[in-house]
């Protein structure tokens, strides 16, 4: 399923999604040298430059092998959003059909990747002095307060938002401030329609075979200094950027409420739920093709058009 026809675009995104640890980065590394294109990285926090071991983003020695675009380029203290990520994204494109037909994007961050494939609805910038003030609420009261501002202004909002999710809450506690209206009634759905094609295909794997790739990596992260990385960043805690699997159970950890053996089980635990919530967000996506790593590394997307 695509939004255009290939005898209308010449030009095709090929999305390389899938949950985490199931070896996307490879694959897309494989399929962009054979396209002769660059990626995109659709990641939410390899964007973070500071915190590289927890969020498993490509190497040095990955990102030479293929340049990658929104990897490391912000800082854990700067904003950043999927829409941010959309209006960016749609602004480099232009330079990828420049030079060829193909652009490949990669990452297991779901708001992500349906910004660029489905976009994002319009929304109002907000003031400085709005998101200051709800900055500053969360750093001295901590999250209950504002989702008691979100249940009053924006029930029907509040009845769906994952109640864990500082960002999100947050963000629509600003919009609700900033306009006079609910947050819901400016979020349409609606599909924008993309001058390009859009081939998305996923790592299928089974369970077994994931969790245990999961649990493979999260003891690599901690040989290669996860606990040292997280300490670097540990007096930032409160940033939204590091409520994150990985940095919460370190964080954890160096508060004293749980040993360093129970920590990296506990990154194990909460990966795998992560990964079960990513996966039943791509099974309601029927425009999503589950291949194998070595199929994607040799796809021709025209064949999926």
């Amino acid at each position: 399923m695509t939004h255009f026809s290939p005898h209308i675009s010449p030009h095709t995104l090929v999305v390389v999604t899938g949950p985490t640890a199931s070896g996307k980065t490879a694959a897309a590394i494989a399929l962009a040298q054979r396209l002769g294109c660059e990626i995109i990285n659709a990641d939410s926090r390899q964007i973070y430059k500071e915190i590289p071991i927890c969020t498993a983003a490509p190497t040095a020695a990955e990102q030479a092998l293929v340049k990658h675009h929104f990897v490391a380029t912000k800082s854990i203290t700067d904003y950043y959003s999927a829409s941010q990520f959309e209006t960016d994204v749609m602004a480099l494109l232009p330079s990828f059909w420049s030079k060829g037909d193909y652009a490949v994007m990669c990452g297991g961050a779901m708001l992500y990747v349906d910004a660029v494939c489905r976009g994002i609805d319009e929304m109002p910038d907000i003031s400085p002095e709005v998101r200051t003030a709800v900055k500053a609420q969360l750093a001295q009261d901590g999250l209950q307060p504002l989702l008691d501002e979100l249940q009053r202004l924006d029930p029907e909002y509040y009845a769906i938002v994952d109640k864990q999710n500082t960002k999100r809450v947050a963000h629509a506690v600003e919009i609700c401030r900033q306009t006079g209206v609910t947050y819901t009634s400016l979020r349409t759905g609606i599909v924008k329609q993309r001058p390009f094609n859009i081939v998305k295909v996923a790592i299928g794997l089974d369970r077994p075979t994931l969790f245990d790739r999961i649990n493979r990596r999260v003891d690599l992260m901690m040989e290669q200094g996860l606990a040292d990385e997280a300490r670097s960043v540990y007096h930032l805690r409160h940033l939204n950027a590091l409520n994150t699997v990985g940095m919460k159970e370190m964080f954890a950890y160096f508060d004293g409420t749980m040993d360093l053996a129970t920590a990296r089980e506990r990154i194990k635990k909460n990966t795998r739920v992560y990964a079960k919530k990513q996966l039943t967000w791509f099974t309601r996506d029927p425009s999503i093709h589950w291949l194998s790593a070595e199929q994607i590394a040799d796809l021709n997307p025209v064949s999926l058009l």
